[in-house]
C-alpha cells in the first residue's frame, strides 16, 4: 500500500482482508513497534482488539518513547526522536489515530505544528563562547570523495567495517562530522553500513543540515503526542495490555517442515507461568532494546552503570536464537556496552532565567533552534530547548529541556570528572560554564532538578554487523512468528528512528497474514538528480 498524501486517511476496503476472528496475537514488548503492530492488525487485517495481547515487562508502555515525571519531582525522558517529511510509514499509521482531544489526526497535528514552528537553527554550534550560525562542513576534496565512495560500496563489501576504517583522523574533526555525530549519535567505531544507509536515506536534507532545516517535531514529547493517543485508540478497540510481565522464553515445535511457536514462558510477580498457543495463534517479538539497563541519577546522585538485566529483552533474544541462526546474532549488538552507551539528562527549571539567556544567546525561541552542540566540550554536550510546555499538564511557570553527551568517559572542562560519574548538579554546572553563565549558576541551580540517565545500549543498533546478524522480519522456516523493532532487517531504511520500528510492524502484519498490501516504499532521494546535485554541491 502506498499513499502520495501522508495526511490522507488510510482506511482500507474489506476486499483484501482475511478472517482473523479466531486467531490470537501475542505481541512481546510494549514499545512503539508493538503498539504499531496492534494498530495495523486492527486497521488492516480486521483482527478484533480483544484477540491482541501486548506483553510488557515494565509498568508502562512506550518503550524508548517514554516520558514521565511532574513539576514537583522533575520531568524525565530518555531521548527525543526527530522526524522528517519522508517518514511515510509513521504518517500512514498516525493518519488513522486521533489526537487525545480528538480534534484531528496525529499526522495532521504534526504537519500543522511544524508549519507553524519550523526548525531553523541560528546556533547549531557554540565555539569559543560564541554561537555559530550555519557552520560550513569544512570537508576536504578527499573527504567528499570518500563519502561518495562509501555510498557506492555494497553492504556486502563493507561487511563489519567501521566508519573509522574509511576516513582519516582529520575527517572526524570536521564540522560535517561534528554535526553528523551529534544529530544522529554516530561514533567512529560504529558500522560503516549504517553510516552509508544514513548518507543515502537523508541525502535530501544535506543542503539544510547545518541549520537542521527539515527536521520535524511533535507538539509535546513523543510519549504524550504519539504513544498516549495510540494506546487510547487500541484500548478503545479492546486490545489487552499485560504489564509487569516478562517473556523469558518461547518453545517451538516442528510441523510440516516449519517451526511453530507453541508456548510462551512468562514470569509474573516472581512466578513462572506457561501460556500455550492455539494452532493458528501468532507471536510477534520486539527484539533487543536500546534502553534496557537504563539507570537514573538525581540532582545530587550520579546514575550508576547497570549491566544487562538477567531477564530482559536481550536475554530473551539470546535464548531463542541459541541454535537458530535464522533468528540473528544478538551479541553483535549487545556485547559492546562500552561502545554503545551514552548519557542524557532532563532538566526541570522553576525560573525563566536560563531559557531567557539561551534565547538571547542563540537568537532562537524555544522549539525553533533544535540541537545546539558545544563543540569544544570534552563531553561533546548537546542540548535542545523545546517549545513549552513539553509535557501535557506542565505548569506555565515551569520549563523543561533535554541534553546528552557522547564522550561520557572524559573529564569535564569545569567539573573534572567523567560525565557518567556526575550528578545532575555537576552536569548543569558544566553546561552553564560552556554557556558563559557561571555567575548565574547559583540562582539557576537553586531550584533546578536535573536527572541524568545512563543507557548502556542506546546505540547498540549502530554496532558493526554483517548479513544475518539482524534476522528477517518473518524468519524463513517459521509458521507463526515475526520480529519487529530496531534489530530486524529492513533493506534501505535506517535504524534509531521511529519510522524503522513502524515499518517493521507494517511489514510483519502484511507478511505474516499474507495480506495483498505493502508498506509505502522507502524514499530514495539519491536517485533524484536534483537531490543528488544539491547534496554534492553542499558538501
Amino acid at each position: 500500500m502506498t499513499s502520495a498524501d501522508p495526511l490522507a486517511s488510510q482506511d482500507r476496503p474489506n476486499t483484501a482482508r482475511i478472517d482473523s476472528a479466531q486467531r490470537r496475537f501475542y505481541l512481546i514488548g510494549g514499545g512503539i513497534a508493538s503498539l504499531a503492530t496492534a494498530a495495523f492488525l486492527c486497521r488492516d487485517a480486521d483482527v478484533p482488539g480483544v484477540n491482541i495481547t501486548i506483553i510488557e515487562a515494565l509498568d508502562t508502555l512506550g518503550g524508548s518513547l517514554d516520558a514521565d515525571g511532574s513539576a514537583q519531582r522533575g520531568y524525565i525522558m530518555r531521548g527525543g526522536r526527530m522526524f522528517e517529511s519522508r517518514y511515510v510509514c509513521t504518517y500512514d499509521l498516525f493518519s488513522s489515530i486521533p489526537t487525545l482531544d480528538g480534534n484531528k489526526t496525529v499526522t495532521r497535528e504534526i504537519f500543522d505544528w511544524n508549519e507553524t514552528l519550523q526548525t531553523a537553527s541560528k546556533s547549531r554550534f557554540v565555539r569559543d563562547g560564541h554561537r555559530v550560525d550555519a557552520p560550513g562542513f569544512a570537508l576536504t576534496r578527499s573527504h567528499v570523495l570518500g563519502l561518495a565512495q562509501l555510498a557506492l560500496e555494497t553492504e556486502h563489501q563493507l561487511g563489519r567495517s567501521r566508519i573509522a576504517d574509511h576516513f582519516d583522523a582529520e575527517f572526524f574533526r570536521s564540522n560535517f562530522w561534528l554535526m553528523w555525530c551529534t544529530t544522529f549519535a554516530f561514533q567512529p567505531w560504529h558500522s560503516a553500513v549504517e553510516f552509508k544507509r544514513y548518507l543515502l536515506r537523508f541525502a535530501h536534507m544535506v543542503p539544510g543540515f547545518n541549520q537542521l532545516r527539515g527536521i520535524m517535531r511533535t507538539t509535546y514529547n513523543q510519549y504524550d503526542s504519539m504513544v498516549r493517543p495510540l494506546q487510547k485508540w487500541l484500548s478503545e478497540r479492546g486490545v489487552q495490555f499485560e504489564i509487569n510481565t516478562r517473556v523469558i522464553d518461547l518453545t517451538f515445535v516442528d510441523e510440516n517442515g516449519l517451526s511453530r511457536a507453541q508456548a510462551l514462558q512468562l514470569e509474573r510477580d516472581g512466578h513462572a507461568e506457561t501460556l500455550m498457543l492455539g494452532k493458528d495463534d501468532c507471536v510477534i517479538v520486539t527484539l533487543g532494546s536500546m534502553t534496557e539497563g537504563t539507570t537514573q541519577g538525581a540532582m545530587d546522585r550520579a546514575a550508576q552503570f547497570n549491566g544487562k538485566p538477567s531477564a530482559g529483552a536481550w536475554n530473551l533474544w539470546e535464548t531463542i536464537a541459541t541454535g537458530r541462526p535464522e533468528f540473528g546474532n544478538p551479541h553483535a549488538f549487545a556485547g559492546h556496552v562500552e561502545q554503545s552507551r551514552w548519557l542524557s539528562f532532563t532538566t526541570t527549571l522553576y525560573s525563566a532565567e536560563f531559557f531567557r539567556a539561551v534565547r538571547d544567546f542563540t537568537g532562537n525561541v524555544p522549539g525553533e533552534g533544535g540541537l545546539m552542540t558545544f563543540v569544544q566540550s570534552s563531553w561533546l554536550i548537546s542540548i535542545v530547548l523545546p517549545h513549552q510546555p513539553h509535557f501535557i499538564g506542565q505548569p506555565d511557570d515551569v520549563n523543561v529541556f533535554w541534553g546528552y553527551g557522547l564522550s561520557i568517559d572524559e573529564p569535564g572542562d569545569f567539573i573534572k570528572k567523567p560525565m557518567h560519574a556526575c550528578t545532575g548538579r555537576e552536569i548543569m554546572t558544566e553546561l552553564l560554564g560552556h554557556l558563559g553563565m557561571p555567575i548565574a549558576a547559583r540562582s539557576i541551580l537553586k531550584d533546578a532538578i536535573c536527572i541524568p540517565c545512563l543507557m548502556p545500549y542506546i546505540t547498540s543498533q549502530f554496532m558493526p554487523r554483517e548479513k544475518g546478524d539482524r534476522p528477517e522480519v518473518v524468519p524463513e522456516g517459521t509458521a507463526n512468528l515475526a520480529f519487529v523493532g530496531q534489530f530486524c532487517e529492513l533493506p534501505d531504511d535506517v535504524v534509531f528512528t521511529v519510522e524503522y520500528s513502524i515499518r517493521s510492524a507494517q511489514t510483519a502484519v502484511y507478511t505474516l497474514l499474507g495480506l495483498p498490501l505493502e508498506p509505502p516504499s522507502v524514499y530514495k532521494g539519491q536517485y533524484n538528480p536534483r537531490v543528488l546535485y544539491q547534496a554534492l554541491h553542499t558538501l
